[in-house]
């Protein structure tokens, strides 16, 4: 071979190395990430999902990529959706909200999922036990079930004379809007309240039940905790104060917005705890074998100028309790 040949070769051969060693890293890791709401209505939820991975190992874009799927509330969609990624052969599929983790169940046999609930996962059928998940499904769940009764008692603490207050469900999460009815009606019985039952599933149907509220002669309004109504606190809210409504929702975004008081589990903790176990089973953990982990903090929020406004009077214990007072 003449030197020149030989020089040829032998650079097109350094050339192709580093070709050559890029075609042999493994393929990052991908997490198929499915949840009933919409991107814009939870993106405090999905920072900490990706906050929580981080807190495992794992950076987005780094070492982990996520593919986002959202239902835009239309819920219907959602196991078509995760038999999407179900054939993607994603490493591990997040199941954000009640709908998507019951649509996790039925669809993804095999793949393993990590699901985020405000109801009980053992009552849902999602795991034989908190501790012992015992299948290919484990995650995170919120206390917004068990505290709302404590939305219905918070609210007739500050409309003491009220007789009629109304609860607001979404018929579309049946597993999670039923489990609250049932709690929500059982108080009511016990503070000799009436409460009509009222349903939305799409926020075109908000304007008419606010109307319905007026033709009900009811005086407050318990908004129950769910996908559809997160998604759009900010919206329920100003409704609440356009109809002049004292109403109590979940999350700190309704108060914020002008709803007179919000109560419930912090919806970005039980996220970033989803997060952290989608990183354990990124790194060979079974579902079977991580315990449900549980958001037990509950956060209360109450606007006082609202309640102002409302010509509320607010008493002191109550102010004193909430962590937050929006003036």
């Amino acid at each position: 071979m003449r030197r020149r040949d030989f020089i040829v070769v032998l650079g097109s051969a350094v050339a192709a190395r580093p070709l050559a060693a890029r075609a042999q890293q493994p393929a990052m890791p991908v997490i198929g990430f499915l949840a009933g709401a919409t991107s814009e209505g939870i993106p405090f939820a999905t920072a900490a999902f990706v906050r929580g991975l981080r807190e495992a190992g794992y950076v987005e874009g780094q070492n982990v990529v996520i593919e986002y799927r959202w239902a835009n509330n239309q819920l219907d969609q959602l196991p078509a959706m995760m038999a999407d990624l179900v054939r993607r052969q994603v490493a591990v599929i997040f199941a954000g909200g009640t709908p998507a983790a019951l649509a996790a169940k039925a669809v993804a046999t095999t793949t393993p999922v990590i699901f985020e609930t405000s109801a009980d996962p053992v009552q849902l059928g999602l795991v034989a036990s908190l501790d012992r998940p015992g299948g290919n499904l484990t995650g995170a769940t919120q206390l917004n079930v068990e505290v709302a009764p404590k939305r219905l008692e918070l609210l007739r603490e500050l409309l003491p004379t009220a007789r009629v207050i109304a609860l607001l469900i979404n018929p579309a999460d049946t597993a999670l809007s039923d489990a609250q009815m049932k709690e929500v009606l059982a108080a009511a019985r016990a503070f000799r309240l009436e409460l009509p039952v009222l349903k939305a599933d799409s926020e075109q149907e908000f304007e008419a039940v606010f109307r319905s509220l007026t033709q009900l002669r009811a005086e407050g309004l318990v908004i129950a905790a769910g996908g559809l109504f997160t998604t759009h606190a900010e919206q329920l809210a100003k409704l609440t104060v356009r109809h002049t409504m004292p109403a109590i929702y979940k999350g700190r975004e309704f108060a914020a917005a002008g709803g007179l008081l919000s109560y419930g589990s912090d919806l970005a903790e039980s996220y970033r705890l989803a997060g952290i176990q989608a990183g354990r089973i990124l790194k060979g953990d079974m579902p079977a074998d991580l315990p449900v982990q549980q958001a037990t903090k509950i956060e209360l929020y109450l606007n006082l100028k609202t309640a102002k406004a409302l010509g509320i009077n607010v008493p002191l214990p109550l102010s004193g309790r909430a962590d937050e007072l929006f003036e």
